[in-house]
């Protein structure tokens, strides 16, 4: 592999860059999930061998695809053409847990008709896409794309592997930090609803969250929407 056999070309370099951008990324608390996976991306993408472009294929609950953090539209145009068509090795390296490598779209056999609609709408040849396990996100795939037929290889997808594994680490510490941003969020909303009801209704702290719990309860909604 290059990353580790004298290192010609600066992969490993770049391959360290990545990692270290994915720890600053914790350790800042960013909660901004778009930019900071398309800032991964495009870091991730320089270190995987043939590939041009990046981009998380996700598949939610109600089984509707989007596109998280891509590097081109290419990579947007891919996920699209996907969730129009409800196939593609994307969608396919999601839900089947494992890696899909696709050297030539032109001559792939399967998922017939996505192969034909990239083909016509992009100069992508090749694609490379891995699981990410992303269990509070939705179903998920990192996807590497390039413009010539067998532009990926064993060395290629085994650093995809790699970097699977460190973008759903980053993933979901992404996902645990918005959690507790929207959980201080509520949290202040409700202090300042009992506060204004304490103030009006001359009651204590105890009284007024009973009376938004049982408001809650009675609207059928989140406490915090109350």
């Amino acid at each position: 592999m290059t990353l580790v056999d004298g290192d010609p070309t600066g992969e490993r370099r770049r391959f360290y860059d990545a990692m270290q951008r994915a720890v600053v990324f914790q350790q800042r608390g960013e909660t901004d999930v778009e930019q900071a996976l398309r800032e991964l991306n495009a870091a991730t993408v320089a270190s995987i061998p043939g590939a041009r472009y990046a981009g998380i294929t996700l598949v939610d609950e109600r089984v509707q695809v989007t596109s998280v953090g891509a590097t081109h539209d290419f990579a947007r145009t891919l996920d699209d053409l996907q969730g129009a068509l409800g196939e593609g090795p994307c969608l396919s390296a999601a839900w089947e847990n494992h890696t899909m490598l696709i050297d030539d779209l032109a001559a792939e056999q399967r998922w017939p008709s996505y192969c034909r609609e990239v083909t016509r709408r992009t100069p992508v040849r090749s694609v490379l896409s891995v699981q990410l396990d992303t269990p509070a996100a939705g179903i998920a795939a990192l996807n590497f794309q390039a413009e010539s037929a067998g532009s990926f290889d064993e060395d290629s997808a085994e650093l995809a592997r790699v970097f699977a594994a460190h973008t759903t680490l980053v993933w979901n510490s992404l996902h645990r930090e918005r959690q507790f941003q929207t959980a201080l969020g509520s949290r202040d909303l409700i202090g300042q609803a009992k506060g204004m009801l304490m103030e009006r209704f001359a009651i204590d702290a105890v009284a007024a969250f009973d009376a938004l719990r049982h408001l809650s309860q009675d609207m059928n909604v989140k406490l915090v929407d109350v």
